[in-house]
């Protein structure tokens, strides 16, 4: 059993901060050639602008939300590399809904955000890793792994929104899954609590007591660091996970365990 991705290609959206850029940053010090998308160009260039044209990490700026983007980032990483491996859709967005409010369109913003745009580039790669799948009679095709939330088991009416997207991402996994199969390419989700991104470190260093009741509502009494979640998608990237396909890992310190509704969930 191999935890290796090295000289495997991968995607991973959402990679000019955060979450999305950690793990761009890791599968390409674990020797994986990797494309980093994001909308954020300039956080792109701040992030990334220093890496070398032709080493392991590339990056492509665009709204991942029109189609025509979408193609243009599989295209720019064939031409890259020559091939995709690996997906990771990381892009997400987080805002608050207003369940009463007519004018609140937070849930359709999310649903475009969060499921749309993984669904599309996850229609997109597959169709490249199937053309791949002639030229390589047995083994792993492709491996594709997206990241949903807790929100999606947790009742937070403010975060609506976000939680249907996430309970969207999680079963389109599933129906990805199936469908992917027989071309041996594995489709997985990782739904995560708390972790310690650039984002969350600046609220909880602001707000104490938030920072508190996110410990006090983990069993575990932390809040996870993106290594973590890393290694996690390692995991699902690799031949390690061979046989694992249609699943939503959740890594949330033991949160989801508890029947508490008023911890955030991020």
């Amino acid at each position: 059993m191999s935890f290796s991705v090295s000289g495997k290609t991968a995607i991973v959206t959402g990679a000019a901060n955060g979450i999305g850029l950690a793990i761009a940053r890791h599968l390409a010090d674990h020797g994986a050639n990797v494309m980093c998308a994001d909308a954020d160009e300039k956080g792109l260039i701040a992030e990334l602008g220093d890496e070398p044209e032709d080493g392991n990490i590339r990056t492509f700026a665009g709204d991942l939300r029109q189609r025509l983007t979408v193609a243009n980032l599989v295209s720019a990483t064939i031409d890259a590399f020559d091939q995709i491996d690996i997906l990771v859709n990381a892009s997400r967005q987080l805002l608050p809904t207003d369940a009463l409010d007519v004018e609140d369109d937070s849930v359709s913003t999310l649903l475009d955000q969060n499921l749309m745009t993984a669904l599309r580039l996850t229609q997109f790669v597959a169709k490249r890793m199937i053309k791949q799948e002639a030229g390589q009679p047995e083994g792993q095709i492709g491996s594709i792994i997206n990241l949903s939330s807790i929100a999606a088991r947790q009742i937070q009416p403010d975060l609506m929104g976000y939680a249907i997207a996430a309970s969207a991402v999680q079963q389109m996994t599933r129906s990805m899954a199936l469908v992917l199969a027989e071309h041996r390419i594995r489709v997985n989700a990782i739904s995560f609590g708390s972790v310690m991104s650039g984002s969350l470190r600046a609220t909880v260093a602001e707000n104490r007591e938030w920072r508190d009741d996110i410990r006090d509502h983990t069993p575990l009494g932390r809040i996870a660091s993106p290594t973590e979640l890393c290694e996690a998608v390692q995991f699902l990237a690799a031949e390690s996970s061979a046989f694992m396909t249609g699943e939503v890992m959740v890594i949330d310190g033991g949160r989801s365990l508890l029947d508490a509704v008023s911890a955030p969930a991020h």
